[in-house]
C-alpha cells in the first residue's frame, strides 16, 4: 500500500473513499471506451455529444461465453437494449411457427437487438445466443426510452432502421463521386426554385395575334393559357405556331385555344427537378407547368432550365434520339443516357427513380430503333404492338441489361397468319440487331421478337398464358417470371391490356398456380450465413462473390409478381406492385416500407457496381465481393437480405409452402 493510501486508511472512512474513487475512475474509463466505440458505428456516429454521453454513462458491459443465451421469449419483458461490442450473436426464431431456412440471423459488432421488443416493453420473439465469446453493452429499457425521446437520430434509427442506414450510405456515395460530379447541381431541388416564377399567361379566348404580340414583347418561346381561376388549360409554343397556325393556315383572329396544346403536364411545387426531367423523358415534352396545392399556376420549367443543371442534358439526348436518322446516331445517344444516369447517381437519386429514368430513356431509344425499321417494313391497317418483358417490362433497367421483347398482332380478314407472322419476324430481326448495336445485347435465351415463339397473335398469347397457368411445370414457371412482366412500347397498347386482363383473370381462378409460383420463388434464399455474415460460395465460378440480381433483387421481384397476380394489380413495376398489393393484403405500411428500402439498396448497389465496372470498358455485372464494401454498406446489405428473408417468410406462410 502506498504512503498516501496508508495515510488515508488510517483516517475514518479512508478505505471506503479510496474504493469509491477507484470505482469512479473505472466508470469514467469505461464511459470513455464506450464513447470511442460508439463513434465508429451508425447511428451513434451521427448523434449529438450529449446523447452519446448519456448512453455511455448509463450503459454497462456484460460478457457472454460462446453457447450462452443472452435473451429470449422466456426471459420476460426485455429489460435492456443490447449493442454488440465484440463477438457474434445468433438470433433464432422462436414459437410454434418456424421456418428453418429463414429463421436464423447473424449479428456482429455494432449491431443491436431486440429493438422492437424493448420499444414495446414485451418479451423478445427471438432467442439470442452468443456463438462466440461476446461482449455487449446493455442500456436499461427506461434509459433507452429516454434516449429515444431526446435524440432524433436514435429515434429515427430505431423506428426506421434500414431507412436511416440507407440515407447515410447515399451520403457516402455522393462524397465518393463528388469530385467526378462536382460541376453538377442537384436534381433533388424543388421546382419552386427552378424556371420562370412569373409565367406569362392569357385566357383561352385571347386572339392569336394578341397572344403572339405578347410573346414577342416578352421575348419568350412559350405561353400558358389559363382560365379566370388561374388554372392552366393549355400551353402554346413555337412548335405549335409552325404546325397549327402557319402550316394549318389558321386565321390570326382565331382564339389561342384553337392552336394550343391542351391538357399540359403539371407538377406541384414540391416536386423535384428529377420529377420534371422524368416527365419530359417519358412523354417527350419540353415544358412542365408548376402549380400550388390548389392547382393554380405558379411557374414553368423548360428543358433549358433542366439543361442548366446537367452537363449531359436531357434536351440534347431527347433531340438526338428523336432526330436520329440511323443507328449510328443512336449509339452516341445510348452513351449519353449512361452518362446522365451516372450524374443522377452521383447526386444521390434513389434506385427506384433512377431505374425508372434509365428505362424511360431506353424506351425512347428502342422506339426510335423500331420506327427506323418501320420505314423498311410497313404494317398499315394491321393492329400490333412491340412488347417489353423482364426488367424493361417492369421499368427496372440498370446499366447492364439485354433484350427481352416480343410482338402481339391481330390478323385482318383474308390474311394468312403465317405469312403475316413472317413479315413481323423479318422486321423484328432487323430491329433486334439494331438494338444490339445500340448497347442492348441480344438475349442469350432468345427471348426476342425475332423468335417465332414470341411473335404471336393475341389469341396465341392467351393460349400460351393458359397453358403455363394450368400446367405449372418448371419451364412454365420460369416463363411466367419473364413473360408476365410485360408492357407495350409501340403500337396498339390495347392489345397488351387485353393480354393483361386475361392473365389476371386466369391467375385468380387458379390458386394452385400461385402456390407453385410461390414454391418456385422460395427455391432461392438470401445469402445470409448462420455464423458468417454472408454466404459467398454459391457461384462456383465466382468464389467469394454474391450475385445481387439472383440472390437479392430477384427475391423481391418474384414476391411482388405473385402478390400482384393474387390481388389483380395491373402494375408491372415491382415497387408499385408491392405497395398496391400490400394495401389489398392488409400488410402494415412500416413492414412493407422496410422491404422496399431493402430492395432499393440492393438495386442501388447494383447500379453503383455496374457503373464502376463499366468504367473498365467491360460489360457491367451483378457480382459483388462483400469484403470490398465499407462497413456501413455491408451492414445495410445484410439488413436488406434480412428484409428479403422476411418477405419470403410471409409468402411461405400465405401459400403454405412446406
Amino acid at each position: 500500500m502506498s504512503t498516501q493510501e496508508q495515510t488515508a486508511a488510517q483516517q475514518p472512512g479512508g478505505v471506503e473513499e479510496i474504493g469509491m474513487a477507484l470505482r469512479q475512475e473505472g466508470k469514467q474509463r469505461m464511459a470513455s471506451n464506450t464513447l470511442a466505440f460508439l463513434r465508429h458505428h451508425a447511428p451513434f456516429n451521427k448523434m449529438q455529444p450529449g446523447a452519446l454521453q448519456r448512453f455511455a454513462d448509463k450503459a454497462q458491459i456484460a460478457f457472454y461465453p460462446a453457447g450462452s443465451e443472452i435473451v429470449g421469449p422466456d426471459s420476460g419483458s426485455v429489460r435492456y437494449f443490447y449493442l454488440i461490442q465484440s463477438g457474434k450473436v445468433q438470433a433464432r426464431q422462436a414459437g410454434e411457427v418456424t421456418v428453418t431456412e429463414y429463421s436464423i440471423l447473424s449479428l456482429g459488432a455494432g449491431e443491436s437487438f431486440p429493438i422492437g421488443a424493448v420499444t414495446a416493453g414485451r418479451p423478445s420473439t427471438n432467442v439470442y445466443l452468443a456463438v462466440e465469446d461476446s461482449f455487449c453493452y446493455l442500456l436499461p429499457a427506461d434509459d433507452f426510452m429516454v434516449l429515444m425521446a431526446s435524440s432524433p437520430e436514435f429515434n429515427l434509427f430505431c423506428t426506421r432502421y434500414i431507412a436511416s442506414l440507407l440515407d447515410q450510405s447515399r451520403r457516402q456515395l455522393q462524397l465518393q463521386f463528388a469530385q467526378r460530379a462536382s460541376e453538377q447541381q442537384t436534381l433533388n431541388s424543388p421546382l419552386a426554385g427552378i424556371g420562370s416564377r412569373s409565367p406569362i399567361s392569357v385566357p383561352p379566348e385571347t386572339p392569336l395575334r394578341a397572344a403572339l404580340e405578347k410573346m414577342s414583347q416578352a421575348g419568350i418561346g412559350s405561353l400558358v393559357i389559363a382560365g379566370e381561376d388561374a388554372k392552366a388549360v393549355g400551353v402554346f409554343t413555337r412548335s405549335d405556331l409552325l404546325d397549327r397556325v402557319v402550316l394549318a393556315d389558321l386565321p390570326l383572329s382565331s382564339p389561342i385555344s384553337a392552336a394550343m396544346s391542351a391538357a399540359p403536364f403539371m407538377l406541384e411545387e414540391h416536386a423535384t427537378a428529377y420529377d420534371a426531367m422524368l416527365a419530359m423523358a417519358t412523354h417527350g415534352i419540353r415544358h412542365v407547368l408548376v402549380t400550388d396545392a390548389e392547382g393554380k399556376l405558379t411557374g414553368v420549367v423548360s428543358e433549358r432550365d433542366l439543361f442548366s443543371l446537367q452537363r449531359v442534358g436531357l434536351r440534347q439526348i431527347r433531340q438526338s434520339i428523336d432526330g436520329a436518322h440511323n443507328v449510328e446516331a443512336l449509339q452516341q445517344s445510348a452513351s449519353d443516357v449512361r452518362q446522365l444516369a451516372f450524374n443522377m447517381l452521383a447526386q444521390g437519386i434513389g434506385a427506384e427513380q433512377l431505374t425508372q429514368f434509365i428505362s424511360a430513356l431506353n424506351d425512347a431509344l428502342t422506339r426510335r430503333v423500331i420506327q427506323l425499321n418501320l420505314e423498311k417494313h410497313r404494317f398499315e391497317g394491321i393492329e400490333w404492338a412491340w412488347l417489353a418483358f423482364g426488367s424493361e417490362g417492369r421499368d427496372e433497367q440498370t446499366f447492364s441489361t439485354d433484350q427481352d421483347n416480343g410482338i402481339v398482332f391481330a390478323v385482318p380478314d383474308g390474311v394468312a397468319v403465317d405469312t403475316l407472322r413472317q413479315r413481323f419476324l423479318d422486321f423484328a430481326l432487323d430491329t433486334n440487331r439494331d438494338l444490339d448495336r445500340c448497347g442492348f445485347p441480344l438475349c442469350k435465351g432468345n427471348i426476342m421478337a425475332s423468335n417465332p415463339q414470341w411473335c404471336l397473335t393475341l389469341a396465341e398469347w392467351k393460349d400460351q398464358f393458359s397453358k403455363w397457368i394450368r400446367l405449372p411445370h418448371p419451364e412454365a414457371l420460369l416463363n411466367a417470371t419473364i413473360f408476365f412482366d410485360f408492357r407495350a412500347l409501340l403500337g396498339k397498347a390495347e392489345l397488351a391490356e387485353r393480354m393483361r386482363r386475361y392473365l389476371l383473370a386466369e391467375a385468380a381462378s387458379n390458386p394452385l398456380f400461385l402456390q407453385a409460383m410461390a414454391r418456385n420463388a422460395l427455391d432461392v434464399a438470401p445469402p445470409l450465413g448462420k455464423i458468417r455474415d454472408f454466404v459467398t460460395d454459391l457461384e462456383a465460378d465466382h468464389p467469394g462473390k454474391i450475385d445481387l440480381k439472383k440472390y437479392g433483387a430477384r427475391i423481391f421481384v418474384d414476391v411482388a409478381r405473385i402478390y400482384a397476380l393474387a390481388t389483380g394489380t395491373h402494375n408491372t413495376n415491382s415497387i408499385q406492385r408491392l405497395r398496391l398489393s400490400s394495401q389489398r393484403l392488409g400488410i402494415k405500411a412500416d413492414e412493407i416500407n422496410a422491404v422496399l428500402e431493402g430492395f432499393n439498396f440492393i438495386q442501388l448497389l447494383r447500379l453503383q457496381h455496374q457503373y464502376m465496372d463499366g468504367d473498365t470498358g467491360q460489360q457491367g455485372n451483378n457480382l459483388i465481393d462483400p469484403e470490398s464494401l465499407n462497413e456501413l454498406d455491408r451492414r445495410i446489405l445484410k439488413e436488406s437480405f434480412r428484409q428479403a428473408r422476411k418477405i419470403q417468410s410471409r409468402l411461405k406462410l400465405d401459400y403454405q409452402v412446406n
